[in-house]
């Protein structure tokens, strides 16, 4: 069943087998103090620079922000095509949902858009506010915080409920990121999620307190019937309304070492990091993000979300 159209306009044509494109990169999340890293080997964080990154962020640059496919490319320049045989899986683990506290938002207040920069560019992506002890963590596509050779996002903002140009709920400026290491250092894209966590907004409320934020699920069982949202930017979409897609999950059988899943789906670059919930509607349990597709295909694909991503949600939202 598609609600909208796929993520990827400007992908490779299937005949290039093994290769692929991201969508759009943005994403941050907490800094764990160096003794985190160390005794968690398999996730990095790089801590961002907050100094006038709201004031950077006019409307004019949101609305000329890049989607998605440019950095697609350029992953695919510096052949970015590593894989694994398989994603690292354990126990059923389940995140409740958290509710805004002092307002009754919308039922997808909690999904946004996210703007960054990297290498001297602005881009844009999509994410989800998740439940976290901070209530700042936002969920994301690993290659909207770093491109998977170690460069980081810069002025990275999270929009929640964007529409038409508007933030009713105003915006959250990232204060550090939080990535596995396959993904920051290899562009695995078994790994391709990441999680921000944000500072306090200018009225000192924290993310969740004001929009809500997502239950999570890890190591489930392959192909559930997901429902995905993002802000798809590149023609025939513009970027400014949230979009949405459901069907169940079959396996990537074109690159099968990712241990990926896709919904059929044709929304395209911006809504990169947008998430996947199981069942139907905005109300289930966040199990993966839009990741990547191929050209000519309708097909969006997500990481699996095993121990590794796991392990690296539960640092981020604990910072």
């Amino acid at each position: 069943m598609i609600r909208t159209r796929s993520l990827v306009s400007g992908f490779l044509s299937l005949s290039a087998a093994a290769a692929l494109t991201l969508c759009s990169t943005g994403g941050a999340a907490a800094a764990p103090a160096a003794s985190d890293e160390k005794n968690n080997p398999t996730v990095v964080s790089a801590v961002l620079d907050s100094t006038g990154v709201a004031e950077y962020w006019t409307a004019d640059r949101m609305r000329q922000a890049v989607s998605g496919e440019v950095l697609a490319e350029k992953a695919l320049e510096r052949g970015n095509r590593s894989s694994v045989d398989t994603v690292e899986k354990g126990k059923s683990s389940k995140v409740k949902a958290t509710r805004a506290k002092a307002e009754t938002p919308a039922s997808v207040s909690h999904i946004g858009k996210v703007f960054f920069t990297m290498g001297n560019a602005n881009y844009v992506c999509s994410g989800n506010a998740v439940a976290s002890a901070n209530q700042s963590t936002v969920a994301t596509a690993g290659h909207c915080a770093m491109d998977g050779l170690g460069q980081e996002a810069e002025n990275f903002i999270f929009a929640p409920a964007y529409e038409n140009g508007v933030a009713p709920y105003g915006t959250w400026t990232a204060r550090a990121l939080y990535a596995p290491t396959e993904w920051r250092s290899k562009g695995n894209m078994a790994y391709d999620t990441a999680f921000a966590v944000m500072a306090p907004n200018d009225n000192d409320r924290l993310l969740t307190d004001v929009v809500g934020g997502s239950g999570l699920a890890f190591n489930e069982s392959a192909g559930q019937y997901y429902t995905s949202y993002g802000y798809p930017a590149s023609s025939p979409f513009t970027g400014v309304t949230l979009r949405s897609c459901a069907g169940t999950a079959t396996p990537d059988i074109i690159n099968s070492g990712f241990g990926t899943q896709g919904i059929p789906c044709d929304m395209n670059g911006g809504s990169s990091g947008g998430p996947w919930f199981i069942g139907s509607g905005p109300e289930g349990l966040q199990n993966s993000v839009n990741s990547y597709g191929y050209k000519g295909s309708k097909v969006l694909y997500g990481p699996t979300w095993g121990k590794v991503i796991r392990a690296t949600y539960m640092i981020a939202q604990a910072s």
